[in-house]
């Protein structure tokens, strides 16, 4: 019988290639499932990766790496020989260059899964170029679809191409790798393309205009504010709170709570007078203070929540019963997720300084004493 009490990846090494971004959040996801996790920072770290990273960062051990050298990328070559994936978030043809491609790491380790994240793909007329998530994202069409009516496209923070597209798309592929892998003995390479996974986002948005019932004009649709009863709405105490009220029982029962009228029970879906209705509705919404609208829709079926800030939402109750946020080194982040029966919820420890494992990691390579410090003297690798 399989034993639930330890965490679902436990057994599972995975070396990730520092980066910043999808490569990292891939990572955290990992080691926050169970996964053994040994970063390979360069000496120093990488400044960007300073700001906001930290928690992405959570639950490794750090070994500092001069991939430049020789002598590094033989280091990453000897981790893999014991490794089940490995994350590399590199334009396409660095890490081949640098000795660390996938021929070079499954020559050692046939059954390695060698998972590759870049925003345009391994191939392809863009490959080789710089981009971020709002290229990305614009590329694939999503970026044009969000957004009011008549205005500018909004970026969704780096949520769908980093995070969404990106980084939950390669944990995705890995899993999927090693799974191959266990069953064959055969390890695979992963392109990882953050146009591909926000595309993947977009598959019912994709659908809706095959069927001729989505539009391009952004801001007319029933999920991206075009519908007065899914939005948000100003409260008397200039905060906000969301609207969700799609289905006729949701709807008819926020009609009773705030006593709207009978013209907007009956109408919901005449989308000539949405714009009416959801002046009439924001006048409603905008008589009480939040709180007030908190206590007087708690319990009811309407689809309705406050719009947190984040300090807000790690105090909402509903999220310390579940334990949704936790604090780490002072730090208040998200809590592990998804969670899994019979097993223990992971504890994330702090991220490390970029080389504090060096030592101990080399040891468990198969380093000797010796070796290691000359490694450390000639700044092939750093602590």
């Amino acid at each position: 019988m399989a034993d639930k009490t330890e965490a679902p990846l436990a057994g599972v090494r995975i070396i990730e290639l520092a980066g910043i971004g999808p490569g990292p959040f891939a990572g955290m996801m990992l080691a926050d499932l169970g996964a053994e996790v040994i970063c390979v920072d360069r000496p120093g770290g990488n400044p960007w990766a300073a700001s906001g990273h930290g928690v992405m960062f959570r639950s490794r051990r750090s070994i500092a790496v001069d991939l430049k050298s020789s002598g590094g990328a033989e280091i990453v070559r000897r981790l893999c020989a014991s490794a089940d994936g490995v994350i590399e978030t590199f334009r396409p043809g660095v890490a081949e260059r640098l000795g660390v491609g996938p021929a070079d790491c499954t020559a050692v380790n046939p059954a390695l899964v060698y998972g590759r994240m870049t925003g345009w793909g391994q191939d392809g007329p863009l490959a080789s170029m710089p981009g971020h998530d709002i290229n990305y994202i614009a590329l694939t069409g999503a970026l044009h679809a969000i957004g009011r009516r008549d205005e500018a496209p909004v970026p969704p923070l780096n949520l769908v191409g980093d995070f969404g597209g990106g980084g939950m798309l390669l944990t995705v592929g890995m899993l999927a790798g090693i799974m191959s892998a266990r069953s064959t003995g055969v390890g695979r390479v992963v392109d990882a393309a953050m146009i591909d996974g926000a595309s993947a986002l977009m598959a019912m948005f994709h659908g809706l205009r095959g069927e001729g019932t989505f539009s391009e004009n952004r801001g007319t649709h029933l999920l991206d504010t075009g519908a007065f009863f899914y939005d948000v709405y100003r409260t008397r105490d200039e905060k906000w709170v969301s609207i969700g009220a799609i289905e006729d029982q949701f709807w008819k029962d926020l009609c009773d709570a705030l006593d709207l009228p009978d013209d907007l029970r009956h109408n919901q879906f005449d989308t000539t007078r949405w714009d009416e209705f959801r002046d009439v509705l924001g006048r409603r919404i905008a008589t009480f203070d939040r709180a007030e609208l908190d206590d007087l829709l708690l319990g009811r079926n309407t689809c309705y929540a406050p719009v947190l800030t984040l300090a807000e939402a790690a105090a909402h109750p509903h999220h310390v019963a579940r334990g949704t946020f936790i604090e780490v080194d002072g730090v208040v982040q998200a809590a592990p997720a998804p969670r899994f029966d019979g097993a223990p919820a992971t504890k994330p420890g702090p991220p490390r300084k970029p080389g504090a494992d060096t030592r101990q990691i080399l040891s468990d390579a198969g380093y000797e004493a010796a070796e290691i410090e000359q490694l450390i003297t000639s700044g092939t690798a750093a602590e």
